[in-house]
């Protein structure tokens, strides 16, 4: 009896299911790791809006918008993202002397004890969801304990950068995920803090978004070294932040 013939197309077909399956594997570990719901306890924190609106900066919808999106493209283009971009890149390589020198520059360039406690936290959170085999990536790597044993804690740039670089993501794809977790938890210190009605919310989300793309090619421009922040209003009323009497957010 004469084999039966296989046709050419069902190998391509499951080629092209595999790869289908593959893409959306990366897309929903992405969605995971930009979720408010990602156990790190980012949405404890306004990143000094909630100063901002204190000192009468920030009291409507445009203001605010307007103070997100340089905050977006002054300090997040410059500093985290470029960060996150580069560490990515290290983890991929096992470059640990790289990641330990950006996770040192993080810390020491954190304007305001807040601002370096909130990122010392938010890693601290990633690794304990990292070896609990977040995202579904594998709990036994070996560069989940390089992340938990940089001292004095791993900073969150630098974990995010890790939890990203277990997946097949590409680095821009890595931080467009980090970029819109910014924002959406940003925008939802924004409705407690002004405070914002869910549509005014929506429309700076919407802002945030559109101007993401373009503070992401910044990020990925820089090169090794060259991170940058200089945000003096935003490390005034962080400091302020500290001391103000009655607050919602840590930060």
């Amino acid at each position: 009896m004469p084999a039966c013939p296989v046709s050419p197309d069902l190998g391509d077909e499951g080629r092209r299911v595999a790869a289908n399956h593959a893409f959306a594997r990366v897309l929903l570990q992405l969605m995971w790791l930009a979720s408010p719901a990602l156990p790190v306890g980012a949405f404890s924190y306004s990143e000094g809006l909630e100063s901002a609106v204190e000192a009468g900066r920030v009291t409507s919808e445009a203001e605010a918008g307007d103070w997100l999106l340089g905050q977006l493209q002054l300090s997040l283009a410059r500093a985290d993202l470029a960060v996150a971009a580069q560490a990515f890149a290290a983890w991929r390589s096992a470059d640990l002397a790289r990641i330990a020198a950006l996770n040192d520059w993080v810390r020491q360039t954190r304007e305001s004890a807040e601002l370096r406690q909130q990122s010392e936290q938010m890693g601290r959170s990633l690794v304990a969801w990292l070896r609990n085999g977040g995202c579904g990536a594998a709990a036994a790597d070996a560069r989940v304990a390089a992340l938990a044993a940089l001292c004095p804690a791993p900073t969150w740039p630098v974990a995010f950068a890790l939890a990203a670089a277990q997946t097949e993501a590409t680095a821009r794809d890595a931080l467009l995920a980090f970029a819109f977790g910014w924002a959406e938890n940003m925008v939802q210190a924004a409705m407690k803090a002004v405070p914002l009605g869910q549509s005014a919310a929506q429309r700076i989300l919407a802002r945030l978004a559109e101007a993401a793309p373009a503070a992401i090619d910044h990020a990925l421009s820089l090169a090794d070294g060259e991170p940058q922040v200089c945000t003096p209003m935003l490390a005034i009323l962080s400091a302020q932040h500290e001391q103000q009497y009655s607050r919602l957010f840590r930060s």
